[in-house]
């Protein structure tokens, strides 16, 4: 047997009768099977599940970094209220309630401005008219005498009953749902607890102390570093929506007067954009919670003090109602009834004509939003998307009731061309038409909402150079 060193290792080889030598390999054993097995095993379902996690992990804080910013303030809230925990002056300050500020931060700190102040009054405020009726139940039930037990018990069925049936009052359970929890939970503990404790308006006020104390680091940290303001998001998701409905709107029509020779690509792109309706449609809850939690919070940025943060609901209400016309828009591109191409020939452009202008004031009322600015241009643009639908309801008076015949149903003779079209391969494109029509006069109504807004935040008029240029062209004055 002959040795040879290939790499840094020693390898074995065995000579055989044809001159040639071949690699020895040691037969592993049972035991070095089964460990080869388990660590392929260990390396393929945990470290590649474990990689898989990370990756998907740093993809969430890669696309939302404010994610990844409210951790970080919730781990410094956490620290800086822990100090009065650790350091025995401060400690001695508040007692052992100490815990109550930590538990303070963690219940209330929310990822946006207006969360996290709906949250720290509504605990403070309820911690304290809870408190205090529970001391004066106290009070009472040590008057009573024998009747102690009795005054305590029902008077926690009382208030509990009061408070629980409050949350089901929808104006109430949209602002003050927590404050009624924690008046509950408040209530009872120092109502029921101040039965064996002797110094119950000591108890009380140290948990009242850090409460307020956990709840002002939160509010601190929450508006100084880094804020995420629950009214600007809500700004920023209409304007959005805006646009999403403009490039659903231009998508439907086009997908339906398209040509036969269209890429890949395009309809791909095409596709997406019919998708756009769909948001909208979906926002109603978010646009809500986001309106109540705007109300907390103080002036920032563009917005005042008490901004009309329920305007935008009634607008998020009107794009939805124009979201419901595309809706049915899109399913028109689904009728099995084939329209005849001289029909769509004759109602392509007009059709064509009033979304270009539609979709307009919706990317004009995007770009209003996004300025705060009242635009100069708004009154062309609608009278612009009125004679265009006025156009296209002379169009539809105007309907062929006649479309040539195919090649291989013509006769020899070539006298009679033509053949009566039915209702029947009309009323896809003229429901699409009277969609068009109705989805006009709603955006009219989403305009009003938005100038309601503009009038009610007092929006900025728009720059007197854009004013100028558009005085050559002045819409007739509408009756």
């Amino acid at each position: 047997m002959a040795t040879k060193e290939e790499a840094g290792k020693l390898e074995w080889r065995i000579s055989v009768d044809n001159g040639t030598t071949e690699r020895l390999v040691p037969k592993s054993g049972l035991s070095e099977r089964i460990f080869l097995w388990l660590n392929g095993l260990v390396m393929k379902v945990i470290v590649e599940r474990v990689a898989k996690f990370m990756k998907k992990t740093w993809r969430i804080g890669a696309d939302d970094p404010a994610k990844v910013v409210h951790c970080l303030k919730v781990g410094l809230a956490l620290s800086l209220v822990s100090i009065f925990y650790y350091m025995r002056p401060l400690y001695d300050g508040v007692g052992g309630n100490a815990m109550w500020a930590i538990m303070t931060v963690v219940v209330v700190f929310e990822s946006n401005v207006g969360a996290t102040f709906s949250k720290c009054v509504n605990r403070v405020v309820a911690t304290i008219l809870a408190g205090s009726l529970g001391i004066f139940v106290h009070w009472v039930a040590t008057q009573s005498g024998k009747a102690e037990i009795f005054v305590i018990g029902c008077s926690v069925f009382l208030f509990a009953f009061a408070a629980t049936y409050s949350r089901f009052v929808p104006s109430f359970k949209a602002r003050f749902d927590y404050g009624a929890i924690i008046f509950i939970l408040t209530f009872s503990l120092v109502s029921v607890g101040g039965y064996r404790v002797d110094k119950l308006v000591d108890m009380a006020q140290q948990r009242i102390s850090t409460i307020a104390i956990g709840t002002s680091i939160c509010i601190i940290i929450t508006v100084f570093f880094c804020p995420i303001w629950a009214g600007s998001q809500l700004h920023r998701l209409v304007q959005r929506n805006f646009s999403k409905l403009a490039d659903s709107l231009d998508g439907c029509v086009e997908e339906y007067f398209k040509k036969k020779d269209v890429s890949e690509n395009e309809d791909e792109e095409t596709n997406m954009k019919l998708q756009g309706f769909n948001c909208v449609l979906n926002s109603t809850g978010t646009e809500e919670s986001m309106a109540n939690l705007a109300r907390w919070e103080p002036a920032h940025g563009s917005f005042n003090f008490r901004h009309p943060w329920q305007q935008y609901v009634k607008i998020g209400a009107a794009m939805r109602r124009c979201a419901y016309c595309l809706e049915n828009l899109s399913s028109c591109m689904n009728y099995e009834t084939e329209v005849p191409d001289q029909v769509k020939k004759h109602f392509g452009e007009a059709c064509v004509k009033l979304s270009s202008a539609s979709s307009k004031i919706l990317r004009e009322l995007a770009d209003m939003m996004n300025n705060t600015r009242i635009s100069s241009k708004m009154d062309f643009l609608v009278f612009d998307m009125n004679s265009a639908v006025q156009e296209l309801q002379e169009t539809l008076k105007t309907v062929p009731v006649k479309t040539n015949k195919p090649e291989q149903e013509v006769p020899n003779n070539k006298e009679d061309r033509t053949m009566s079209m039915s209702l029947h391969e009309v009323l896809p494109v003229a429901t699409l038409v009277s969609l068009l029509i109705e989805n006009a006069a709603r955006i009219q109504t989403t305009v009003d909402a938005v100038d309601e807004l503009a009038n009610l935040a007092d929006f900025k008029q728009d720059s007197k150079k854009k004013m100028g240029d558009n005085n050559a062209r002045q819409p007739p004055q509408s009756s």
